[in-house]
């Protein structure tokens, strides 16, 4: 399809009147039955990717999408347009009649986009009426999620990659605005993304002023947090760590004059409903929320989002971050940081792996013939369902059991040996995700130009200082820039370290690199050290 004709279908559809680059590209490849794994920043406008080719290509457009909320929204947004395909979601909360007159419609209608959350994958009798459509392109909205490196893994995606093959492998458009180089080779991984078209635009928003404020005590950081915002122009978001800190700091805000409602996953789904109605309508000055809060989100105009604590990854810091200034306009970036705040996400990494669980699920698929669907797994073992998709999802990372089409079989591996690597996989992730972790803090404590630490451990590099940042405008950026010289080891090189392996370079700093190591995670290395050992050796791509 040319280039004019999809902008034509693009403003016709939905009203596009200029198709970014990015845009543009996905689309043709998708339309040509090409499978599409795209990485775009907040507001780009993902959603096009699949809703302009759900109104070409005649049949149905399955998306998977994580949260109801974000179903509602988008479904809403498709009706809204009067030239778009007919939308429906199909969830736990659809009524059985309501649900019957959707499923007609998706067997009748020339074009049709059903939305669906992903544990819904693993009901045979969903799968059974998916597979009687004519599935002409399969969406995996918030993909990061199916990704063990990901900052929000989430075990029910990992039925998605099995419904994809069962329904005949349709051509998939994986969507995500959050995905460092390790998450992109999962999610093609995962969901057998056949020689995909992988387009990552430029995570920098150059709008998004960037600050780091350290504290010592936790008493002064929360003063500072409350002097924080309500001296901001608003609206805009607080991020806290606990459900207790979204009260408290509501309760602070208002005495300040600050129209603040707290929102938290624990709330009722009618008051989450009414806190993001208010807001998006511009009632509210400002959301303080635990991370529960944000995905799917449409509101242009916020004007600042402040972390009353470090998250636990720069992936999730950068997610909750775009959610500001997404019209374009300047808008403000602080972490209110205190190093203790990351020893409790160190502390959540740990925890030995249950092996003895691990031994009673393989032996439960050993002993199936042709192997055993999940449901069944689950009632045999009694364990609850997400420990059990877990232990299975280890077992297939060390290729002890095989997952396809809902049912998991055993491989030929001695039960010692899937229990050994299987601990061994869990082992990696826990240092990928205490990397993840130090990377935070490097983050916090760099005094180098603080968009190029976090566009580099996105796989993106920034060649000069961003200048609208603290430390650029401290200088300290620029001072640490004149001392580099010419980096030995510049940002993407491959290299070979002497025990861990080979990795890529992600970010270089007048005295210090970052390496992401394939299964130690991310390392910080003293470039003295790497020098004078040779710890590192450059190695082709």
């Amino acid at each position: 399809m040319s280039q004019t004709d999809l902008a034509a279908a693009a403003q016709h559809v939905l009203g596009i009147d200029d198709l970014r680059e990015g845009q543009r590209v996905a689309m043709e490849a998708t339309m040509s039955g090409r499978d599409v794994l795209a990485v775009m920043p907040t507001g780009y406008g993902k959603s096009a990717l699949y809703q302009v080719p759900a109104a070409l290509l005649p049949g149905v457009t399955v998306v998977v999408s994580p949260l109801l909320a974000l179903q509602r929204d988008q479904v809403a947004a498709l009706r809204a347009a009067p030239a778009a395909p007919r939308a429906d979601a199909l969830n736990s909360t659809t009524r059985a009649k309501r649900a019957e007159a959707i499923w007609q419609a998706a067997e009748h209608d020339e074009h049709h986009i059903l939305f669906l959350a992903p544990e819904q994958f693993a009901n045979d009798e969903v799968m059974a009426r998916l597979a009687g459509l004519d599935v002409a392109q399969f969406v995996v909205d918030e993909a990061h999620c199916i990704s063990a490196w990901g900052h929000d893994f989430r075990p029910d995606y990992l039925q998605v990659g099995a419904a994809v093959e069962r329904l005949g492998h349709p051509r998939v458009v994986a969507l995500t605005a959050t995905a460092s180089p390790p998450v992109r080779d999962e999610i093609v991984e995962r969901l057998h993304l056949r020689d995909p078209l992988v387009v990552v635009q430029g995570f920098d928003r150059p709008n998004l002023h960037l600050a780091v404020h350290r504290y010592v005590e936790d008493d002064d950081r929360r003063d500072g947090v409350v002097e924080r915002v309500a001296g901001l122009a608003g609206p805009g978001l607080l991020y806290v760590a606990t459900r207790k800190d979204t009260q408290w700091y509501a309760a602070e805000l208002a005495e300040r004059g600050v129209v603040a409602l707290g929102y938290h996953g624990g709330m009722r789904a009618p008051e989450r409903r009414e806190v993001h109605e208010r807001f998006t309508a511009g009632s509210v000055d400002v959301v303080v929320a635990t991370s529960a809060f944000g995905m799917g989100i449409d509101k242009a105009d916020i004007r600042f989002v402040l972390h009353a604590a470090a998250p636990d990854a720069p992936d999730t810091y950068y997610q909750e971050i775009g959610r500001a200034g997404r019209d374009g306009e300047p808008a403000e970036a602080v972490l209110c940081y205190r190093p203790e705040d990351l020893g409790l996400h160190r502390f959540h990494t740990g925890g030995s792996v249950d092996e003895d669980a691990l031994r009673t699920v393989f032996a439960a698929v050993r002993r199936s013939e042709g192997g055993i669907r999940l449901t069944d797994l689950r009632r045999a073992v009694e364990l609850p369902a997400r420990r059990v998709t877990g232990i299975v999802n280890l077992l297939e990372q060390a290729d002890a059991v095989r997952v396809r089409r809902s049912r998991v079989t055993a491989r030929d591996v001695r039960p010692a040996d899937a229990v050994r690597r299987a601990v061994e996989a869990a082992e990696t992730r826990q240092r990928v995700e205490r990397s993840r972790i130090e990377m935070m803090r490097g983050y916090a404590e760099t005094t180098g130009c603080r968009r190029q630490f976090l566009l580099g451990y996105l796989g993106e590099e920034l060649p000069e200082p961003c200048g609208n940042c603290d430390t650029c405008e401290s200088g300290s950026a620029y001072e640490q820039l004149q001392r580099r010289g010419r980096d030995p080891f510049p940002v993407g090189a491959h290299v070979e370290h002497a025990e861990w392996g080979p990795g890529v370079v992600m970010s270089t700093e007048e005295d210090r690199l970052t390496v992401l190591f394939e299964t130690e995670g991310y390392r910080t290395l003293a470039l003295e050290a790497v020098q004078a050992e040779d710890l590192l050796s450059l190695t082709p791509a």
